[in-house]
């Protein structure tokens, strides 16, 4: 045989088992996808609660304080005012007794009327009301992306809301942002 084809042969044989384990390398390479393809993507929200201080000015109305509790001057002017109509009625012992029974009885009548006065006197005032509300509102957590990845579909938590795939690294899903090009 000739050194040449001997050559020829063991140059070939050689070339065969490095395009078949380059093959197979670049086969494997092939085989493990880049990205997975984004199915859904669902946002994830917080609800936030945050109270507050809510005042308001009302009008209050209350019993005035009583100046005169025994009721005097009603009783003093009622008095006056009966005694002048029971002197006005009869005459002699009967005038004197028409004015004693009249003053007795207009100081009754005046302890009442100043009494009934009294009860139905207010005040009023502004007071300050204050109550703590609630105040609600959303805040955004991240995203459920769901994917599919060799025919199979799985589920991440992301901080960002992603394009149309996801890259893939050692056949799982990367779920860190990806970093703006500057």
């Amino acid at each position: 045989m000739d050194k040449s084809i001997i050559k020829g042969i063991a140059i070939g044989g050689i070339s065969m088992a490095v395009l078949a384990v380059a093959g197979v390398g670049g086969y494997k390479a092939m085989s493990q996808p880049k990205f997975a393809d984004v199915v859904a993507v669902k946002e994830i929200t917080e609800t936030i609660v945050t109270p507050r201080e809510e005042c308001r000015d009302v009008q209050v109305q209350q019993k005035a304080p009583v100046k005169d509790s025994n009721r005097i001057t009603g009783t003093v002017l009622g008095g006056v005012a009966g005694a002048v109509l029971g002197h006005q009625i009869g005459g002699g012992t009967g005038k004197t007794v028409a004015t004693i029974a009249g003053a007795a009885g207009g100081a009754y009548a005046g302890n009442k009327v100043q009494d009934s006065m009294q009860k139905g006197d207010v005040v009023t005032t502004t007071k300050r009301d204050c109550k703590t509300v609630y105040d609600k509102s959303q805040k955004l957590v991240g995203y459920d992306v769901t994917y599919l990845l060799k025919e199979k579909e799985g589920v991440v938590r992301t901080s960002y809301r992603p394009g149309n795939k996801l890259p893939v690294e050692n056949g799982k899903v990367v779920v860190t942002p990806p970093v703006a090009a500057q």
